[in-house]
């Protein structure tokens, strides 16, 4: 389309046309649910899903879908407000919601930009490394892979600056890179079933929701539980804490603070108005939902063929005890709880490490088996054990390899884009030129990750999830309000049936996807100190502060407006 007038044109056209018309409008104009598909589709999506894979196999499949649904209801909720207006959130929720959770959102989102880059580029830098490219795997060769991938991210968001032609090429390319992503790990699957491998009765039956893995062991825990004895219940409780960590974390970070910052601006970059509400809310409903729950279903099926209630398979040789050198530590952290259970943590620290050592050759081989399968695998060790699948190792370490750097590289470009808006936003600039181009390469401070991340996650990860984390309930509660707020939206406020279906929709994304995001920001700490707490409490007073200081600031506009008609009066 020539022009956004043409757009709306050829919008109506199509909706007069009957519905296949307009479907296959929405279709060729889709583009901003492609977007929030390329930054979900990240690093943090591979890692949930591969853990959710080797914890309970398929029985959480059901978990991620039903995240991103209530997710794209609260997304769809942001873009009607913005369409409707036709202008920022962030204005009307400083104006009329509260000024301490506008300033919030938008400060918890540069925030998570910058720190969430670091692993991005590091998650690519690994996958050419590891799996494409393994004679770089040096220092100058990881320099020159970072220096690419900001590179290509830079010229993607520059043409994506450059305004219509420019957006369309940066629509492309991100449709491109998720299409990579989802291909190579439905390939996978696809592999998987044409070798017999999969067992579809119990894969069908993973996508029924089931929450008894809130409070129980997985089934295939239960040979092993019951030959540790007396340490049983340790087992138990590891298991399960595990089981409800990951399965909350995946929930509360399926729609992130920076994917809610990022739709309103995305869809006022590109001058979409009221006629586009239809658009945008199919645009979530297929191109973000479609790709996210075909990628992470994959990668789940994935991981629980090859990894849940499979101890051997943290072994590269299982008969001589040789774990694969990545899982080494996660696996010994995990025997020495054990064995910390059984001495006392005080007393195992004072053993000499040769009696540490003969507790260790004394555990039992169930205690030794149920370490060796809650250990956290990452991609590449997925590919190692597919390689018989594929009957080459280098062609199922290629196929990973595409897919991961395709998450990395569309996530870092979205990370970077949606940090030259923010910064815009918060300083009162056109999202767009140097500002905007300044306030993206501010993220692609992430190119250091695979020198920093590993010294830097500590001190940054931790506090920037508790912030992500504590504002999400909290956006989604403005957004809530704000499309109830008749003073916004006017005449464009739902009612009747279709405002009580939003309702009901928001209210139970609301309580779902705010639990989860309360339990996660509450129980983080920050090394010995519980700072999720001290977070959320905080935040909390400062809300009430913001609440009183905007209800006063509107009550002396109201005096000053009426002294200064009372002046006028006087004067008449």
């Amino acid at each position: 389309m020539s022009s956004i007038e043409e757009e709306k044109q050829y919008l109506a056209n199509a909706e007069a046309s009957g519905l296949v018309s307009r479907l296959g409008a929405y279709v060729k104009l889709s583009g901003p649910g492609w977007l929030q598909s390329a930054i979900t589709l990240g690093g943090g999506s591979l890692a949930s899903s591969l853990f959710l894979g080797v914890l309970a196999g398929y029985s959480l499949l059901w978990l991620q879908p039903v995240a991103i649904v209530l997710g794209v209801i609260m997304l769809c909720a942001i873009s009607h407000v913005t369409l409707s207006t036709g202008q920022s959130p962030f204005v009307s929720i400083n104006s009329e919601i509260n000024p301490v959770l506008g300033w919030g959102w938008a400060i918890a989102t540069i925030m998570a930009n910058v720190v969430w880059c670091l692993p991005q580029f590091s998650l690519g830098t690994a996958a050419v490394t590891q799996n494409l490219l393994p004679f770089l795997d040096n220092t100058g060769g990881k320099v020159g892979i970072c220096v690419a991938l900001l590179v290509l991210a830079s010229l993607v968001i520059w043409a994506y600056d450059k305004g219509n032609k420019g957006v369309k090429v940066f629509d492309w390319v991100l449709k491109i890179m998720v299409g990579l992503v989802v291909v190579s790990f439905l390939g996978v699957v696809i592999t998987m079933a044409t070798s017999g491998e999969m067992e579809w009765g119990k894969i069908g039956r993973g996508f029924i929701p089931d929450l008894s893995l809130l409070s129980q062991p997985a089934e295939v825990y239960e040979p092993y539980l019951d030959k540790t004895g007396e340490f049983r219940t340790f087992w138990e409780n590891k298991i399960v804490g595990t089981q409800r960590d990951v399965m909350i974390a995946a929930a509360a970070t399926a729609v992130g603070i920076n994917m809610t910052f990022f739709m309103p601006f995305v869809l006022l970059r590109r001058r979409w108005g009221r006629e586009h509400r239809g658009l945008a809310k199919f645009d979530l409903w297929t191109a973000l939902l479609i790709p996210y729950v075909v990628a992470t279903s994959c990668v789940v099926i994935a991981a629980g063929s090859q990894f849940n209630g499979k101890p051997e398979s943290a072994y590269e040789n299982y008969a001589e005890k040789t774990l694969h050198p990545n899982l080494e530590k996660g696996f010994n952290e995990l025997v020495k709880a054990r064995l910390e259970q059984e001495t006392g943590k005080e007393a195992y620290a004072s053993l000499a490490p040769v009696q540490q050592d003969e507790l260790y050759a004394n555990l039992s081989e169930a205690n030794k088996q149920l370490a060796a399968m809650l250990v956290k695998r990452d991609a590449f060790n997925l590919a190692a054990s597919l390689e018989t699948l594929f009957q080459s190792k280098a062609f199922s370490h290629y196929v990973f390899g595409i897919g991961v750097v395709g998450m990395a590289l569309s996530t870092i470009i979205i990370l970077m884009t949606i940090n030259g808006h923010a910064v815009c936003e918060v300083l009162g600039k056109p999202h767009k030129g140097p500002v905007f181009l300044g306030g993206a390469l501010i993220a692609g401070i992430g190119v250091l990750g695979p020198f920093v991340w590993s010294d830097a996650a500590f001190w940054l990860a931790v506090p920037t999830s508790i912030l992500g984390f504590t504002l999400i309930p909290v956006a989604y509660l403005s957004f809530f309000l704000l499309i109830n707020n008749r003073k916004i939206l006017g005449k464009q406020r739902p009612s009747g049936a279709i405002r009580f279906i939003w309702n009901i929709g928001l209210i139970m994304a609301l309580a779902i996807m705010g639990s989860a995001a309360t339990f996660v920001a509450w129980n983080k700490t920050w090394g010995d100190v519980p700072f999720g707490r001290y977070a959320l409490i905080g935040f909390g007073i400062l809300l009430v502060c913001g609440h009183f200081s905007l209800k006063n600031s509107k009550l002396t506009a109201k005096v000053n407006a009426m002294d200064l008609k009372l002046q006028r009066l006087d004067k008449s």
